[in-house]
């Protein structure tokens, strides 16, 4: 990572056209440690801006006019649907363009400061009820006590209920994240590369029936390093086979897991702080995510 984040805007003014500006804008999040995903969502929604205006507009050129022209021929000019939280994510990623180049100097006045910003409340996550994830235990158990064992789908359904990890979390676990000699019992280390998501690193106890299951995953499959060496769709698909065998009229996915874990963690009484902590999330992200646990905790008909 460069220790000055205006290196990549050396070589540009006011006068430069978009591309090369964009391609400076994309080496620089990629240092910052970005995600693949988030970039080429960034870059995709600047290059629709950049479709927009006319060939030969600069960086410095560009007004909060021009902006506010474009959002609303987004929203009631392209003849393409845009829904309020593609909306939203594309103001999110022209302010934070432009807001890099006017911190590092190439602008003077920001024109995307005065855009308004649009906040979207998507809709209640779906979680599994007490019965659906017994239901769907018992088919993974099934797996487990087979004539053929199979601790494979038990282990991952059991650890994402109990720890609440996303997708992206389960696929980087490797076998040294799992410490099953501590002194207050075993625990699962959630790791991140970069430093730029330190923040989000924590450590989450896991009960001893897990660990059993886990125990016979790791004879019966042997991993050498990544504790699930498989595709992001391969461990999907296994979800929505338990979801099947379970007879669900719900889609089994990494995402109810991750709710329902914090849900789970909701009702037992924990303290909501905790939870932030254990999900691995900003206090920012937390006031969208808290009030919706909150209206599921309603619905649910607990107090």
């Amino acid at each position: 990572m460069p220790d000055d984040p205006s290196i990549a805007t050396a070589h540009i003014t006011t006068a430069t056209l978009f591309l090369p500006a964009i391609r400076a804008w994309e080496t620089y999040l990629f240092d910052q440690g970005r995600s693949p995903y988030t970039v080429k969502a960034f870059m995709g929604d600047i290059q629709l801006l950049v479709n927009y205006l006319p060939p030969d507009r600069t960086v410095g050129s560009v007004n909060t006019n021009d902006l506010n022209h474009f959002l609303q021929w987004m929203q009631t000019g392209r003849g393409v649907p845009c829904s309020p939280k593609s909306l939203a994510r594309r103001i999110t990623s022209i302010k934070a363009f432009f807001r890099w180049l006017n911190r590092n100097g190439v602008l003077v006045i920001d024109p995307a400061e005065k855009v308004l910003q649009q906040s979207v409340i998507s809709p209640l996550p779906q979680v599994l009820t007490g019965k659906e994830q017994e239901k769907v235990l018992k088919a993974a158990q099934a797996y487990r006590k087979a004539k053929k064992p199979d601790a494979r789908a038990y282990t991952l359904l059991s650890l994402l209920l109990v720890t609440g990890v996303k997708k992206g979390e389960c696929l980087a676990i490797h076998l040294n994240h799992i410490d099953l000699e501590g002194p207050n019992g075993p625990l699962l280390f959630v790791r991140y590369p970069s430093l730029r998501n330190r923040y989000k690193e924590r450590k989450i106890a896991l009960p001893t029936e897990w660990v059993e299951g886990y125990q016979e995953y790791l004879e019966q499959y042997k991993p050498a390093d990544q504790v699930f060496p498989w595709s992001p769709r391969r461990l999907e698909y296994l979800l929505e086979d338990l979801g099947r065998d379970a007879r669900l009229t719900k889609h089994l996915s990494f995402d109810m897991c991750r709710w329902t874990s914090a849900l789970n963690d909701l009702l037992s009484g924990l303290e909501t702080e905790k939870i932030r902590q254990k999900m691995g999330i900003s206090k920012i992200q937390w006031r969208e995510i808290g009030t919706k646990l909150r209206q599921l905790q309603e619905r649910s008909g607990a107090s």
